[in-house]
């Protein structure tokens, strides 16, 4: 039985399953909460206190939103891309070379970025 599912972050959806209470009778008496399986019905159920109550078949899903999903799977074109470019550097010094100047520059960029932000401080 899921007692409850939580959703903190932007990625996930959680929708469907059973309100809390819908099958169990929070009572006192005896037995209150044990669970058979009757034979008779073919259904798993629950004495609530008063009556063995079937559990329903009520389930919840949890998936990723659209956002994530597009997330996912634009990292997967770029790692991708990256392993690409990597293979090809190892068989080709052109690429191999370019690979290099394209991380200098992205150094530079870095430096200049930092450089901005310290002006704007000032």
């Amino acid at each position: 039985m899921i007692k409850s599912i939580n959703c903190n972050g932007p990625f996930l959806t959680v929708s469907g399953g059973i309100p809390a209470n819908t099958y169990i009778s929070h009572g006192s008496g005896p037995g209150v909460g044990n669970m058979r399986y009757n034979p008779n019905s073919q259904n798993m159920e629950v004495f609530d206190g008063t009556n063995w109550v079937i559990i329903q078949a009520n389930h919840a899903y949890v998936s990723l939103t659209s956002d994530a999903i597009s997330l996912l799977e634009w990292a997967r074109k770029k790692r991708d891309e990256e392993l690409e470019i990597e293979r090809l550097s190892e068989s080709s010094p052109v690429i191999k070379d370019l690979i290099n100047q394209v991380k200098e520059k992205q150094e530079q960029i870095k430096v200049v970025q930092t450089l901005i932000k310290e002006e704007v401080k000032v």
